[in-house]
C-alpha cells in the first residue's frame, strides 16, 4: 500500500513534497487549516524551520497553531528543522554587543517557547537537521500508522475554527512570562478582555488560581519596565545629524 500524505499548499516551495514523491509517497495537496502535513487521522505535523520558529514566536502564530493542533488531533507533532544553535553562530564574528545580545535573546526565546509547547500544550517536538530528514520522518510516521493498523491513510476532517479572536487573545496572554495556555484562559475568564488583564495589578493577578504573587509580580515587572527605546531612537537621530 503506497504511503499517502496530505500536504499544505504553502509547503510546495519547501522541496519536501518532491522528496516525499521520490521516496514513493503519494501527495495530496490542499489548503490545510491545521498543520502542514497530515499523516493519519490522528496526527498532523506542524513544520518549522529555525528561522520560521522565531518569527512565529514574535507574531504569536506558534501558540495559536499549537492550540489548533491539540484541539483537532489526538497525536499532533511539532517538527523543528535545523539547529537552534545556528541563531548564535554568527555572533562570534560580531563586534556590536547589541547584535550579540539579540542573537542570545533569540535562542533563549526559542527554548522558552519550545518548553511551553512541550509542557503546556503537551505536543512532542522532533528535531530534524534537513529537509531530507524531515521527509524521511514523515514517511516513517505514515508507515508506523499503517503497521499498527491505526490508519489506512490520511483522512481529512471538516475543521471549523471557532472564535479566532479568542484564540488570538489567549495567544497574547500566554506569551507573558510564566503564563501558559491554562493561566491565559483563566485570566481571560476573570478579566473578560486582554487589556483589562494586562492592566490588572499584581494583587489582582495573584487571585487567579495557580497564578501566585511571585508570578504576578514578574508579569507586572515585564509590562511596566521601560526599555528606553525613545532614548535610543533620539540618540540615533542626533548621530545622523552630526554626519
Amino acid at each position: 500500500m503506497p504511503v499517502r500524505i496530505v500536504v499544505d499548499e504553502r509547503e510546495r516551495s519547501s522541496n519536501i513534497p518532491e522528496l516525499l514523491k521520490n521516496a514513493g509517497a503519494v501527495i495530496d495537496f490542499t489548503q490545510l487549516k491545521v498543520g502542514d502535513y497530515v499523516v493519519s487521522s490522528e496526527t498532523a505535523v506542524e513544520r518549522k524551520t529555525v528561522r520560521d520558529l522565531i518569527s512565529s514566536i514574535y507574531d504569536g502564530r506558534l501558540f495559536v497553531q499549537c492550540s489548533d493542533l491539540v484541539r483537532f488531533y489526538q497525536k499532533p507533532l511539532l517538527v523543528v528543522q535545523g539547529n537552534i544553535a545556528d541563531l548564535a553562530q554568527t555572533s562570534e564574528d560580531m563586534e556590536d554587543p547589541d547584535d550579540i545580545k539579540l542573537h542570545t535573546e533569540r535562542m533563549s526565546l526559542a527554548y522558552d517557547a519550545l518548553i511551553t509547547v512541550a509542557m503546556e500544550f503537551r505536543i512532542p517536538i522532533i528535531h530534524t537537521p534537513s529537509a531530507e530528514q524531515t521527509a524521511q520522518l514523515l514517511v516513517t510516521l505514515v508507515n508506523r500508522s499503517l503497521q499498527e493498523a491505526k490508519a489506512t491513510g490520511p483522512l481529512l476532517r471538516k475543521i471549523k475554527k471557532e472564535n479566532p479572536i479568542q484564540i488570538q487573545q489567549l495567544s497574547v496572554l500566554a506569551s507573558l512570562p510564566g503564563v501558559g495556555e491554562k493561566l491565559a484562559a483563566r485570566m481571560l475568564k476573570k478579566f473578560h478582555t486582554p487589556i483589562r488583564a494586562l492592566n490588572a495589578s499584581a494583587a489582582e493577578l495573584a487571585t487567579i488560581p495557580g497564578f501566585g504573587l511571585a508570578r504576578a509580580e514578574r508579569v507586572r515587572k515585564v509590562l511596566n519596565t521601560s526599555n528606553n527605546v525613545k532614548q535610543v531612537v533620539q540618540s540615533t537621530l542626533f548621530d545622523n545629524q552630526d554626519k
